[in-house]
């Protein structure tokens, strides 16, 4: 009976609502109590470069990467680059996979390449890639010193593809996003309003069209940066050059350096492109169209689809929690009233997501339209 009432007096506990300092102390102390369950175990191969493996998703990923600079923990940022290849016998795409861990060079932070867990065509945007690189961010933050606002996205060929579809749909992972070489296949750019992208080309690399889709990509960014603003972009393309740029692209590196995520814009746009996680930004759900969401003041306006349930995660980054909010679905009320900041959210959010910077203080269920 002692420990039944123990039981209900910590959840009640976890289930109190919480200042804003209380609830800013509750996310350092639930980051550092999660982080020490993660770790990375390196060991050096060559020159300072450390192997090291990453496993999610029943899949193990290996990874080869090194710190550059003397940054200090904390501020350290992370470029993931991908590597070409695709559809190949592994010991080609293992041959790329190398190419990659000497391609670029950063002037501060951990340079990974990590190497595809397949040796498909689509080895880069296949549903497991999403939780590895989650998982590999999240670890790099809590053991390596990284900053989780400084995360970065590159690839080349093939590693191209994967970021044409992975910059869309984790957009709230990244800072910046540069693409090499690569085709967009079915990949959508909607997700990208928050996050500066860069495309580079060379004007000769014709195969599948690559050439041409990077140009339309161009065009694609400039019409939704005119429709909804944001969309940060920049098409490079070396008309004398073809598939590959003689390490001209590597001006991306010192452009992402200069950049930092926004872990709480104000409008979101939530895209479909490929796998979708859990979350994007400060959405949740399951939602099966393109989502659109702001927040004006204490009033947050979400359109699109109308029939799906949706969570918000919010924070006081977002808004003001000391004082009532409003949602509007396509223009009706679906909620008004205060959210209460619970260390229950907290901890749920981080176990979600092992993000300090991302911690939701409150959570709140907004359900969909159904047909009558």
């Amino acid at each position: 009976m002692k420990s039944f009432a123990l039981l209900l007096f910590a959840t009640s506990l976890a289930r109190a609502e919480l200042t804003r300092e209380a609830a800013a102390a509750a996310v350092t102390e639930s980051h550092a109590a999660l982080a020490k369950e993660r770790s990375i175990k390196m060991r050096e191969v060559k020159e300072g470069f450390q192997y090291f493996e990453v496993e999610a998703a029943a899949k193990t990923m290996r990874c080869v990467g090194k710190l550059y600079g003397e940054a200090e923990k904390g501020k350290r940022a992370l470029y993931l680059s991908m590597h070409g290849g695709g559809g190949a016998p592994a010991r080609v795409n293992d041959q790329q996979w190398n190419n990659q861990v000497g391609l670029y060079t950063p002037d501060q932070g951990w340079y990974v390449a990590p190497r595809a867990p397949s040796n498909t065509w689509n080895l880069w945007h296949e549903p497991h890639i999403d939780q590895l690189f989650g998982r590999l961010i999240e670890d790099m933050v809590a053991t390596c010193g990284v900053d989780p606002n400084r995360v970065y996205l590159m690839g080349y060929s093939a590693g191209g593809d994967g970021v044409y579809q992975l910059a869309p749909r984790m957009a709230d992972r990244f800072g910046a996003a540069a693409m090499m070489a690569g085709h967009p296949n079915d990949a959508s750019p909607d997700g990208l309003r928050n996050l500066p992208f860069r495309i580079y080309m060379g004007g000769k690399d014709a195969a599948y069209k690559r050439n041409e889709v990077a140009a339309q990509w161009g065009e694609k960014l400039a019409a939704l940066q005119e429709k909804r603003g944001g969309y940060e972009h920049k098409v490079t393309i070396y008309p004398e050059l073809g598939h590959w740029m003689n390490r001209k692209d590597a001006e991306a590196v010192p452009w992402m350096a200069g950049k930092v995520r926004q872990p709480w814009p104000k409008k979101v746009v939530w895209g479909k492109s490929g796998t979708r996680s859990k979350r994007f930004y400060w959405l949740g759900g399951k939602p099966t169209g393109v989502v659109e969401a702001q927040v004006e003041g204490q009033k947050v306006v979400i359109t699109g689809a109308p029939e799906d349930d949706l969570w918000l995660y919010l924070s006081d980054q977002l808004l003001d929690l000391d004082k009532p909010i409003t949602v509007l679905r396509d223009g009706k009320e679906v909620f008004s009233g205060k959210v209460q900041r619970t260390k229950k959210a907290i901890e749920e959010s981080l176990r979600e997501r092992l993000d300090p910077v991302m911690a939701a203080t409150a959570l709140l269920e907004v359900a969909g339209a159904k047909k009558e």
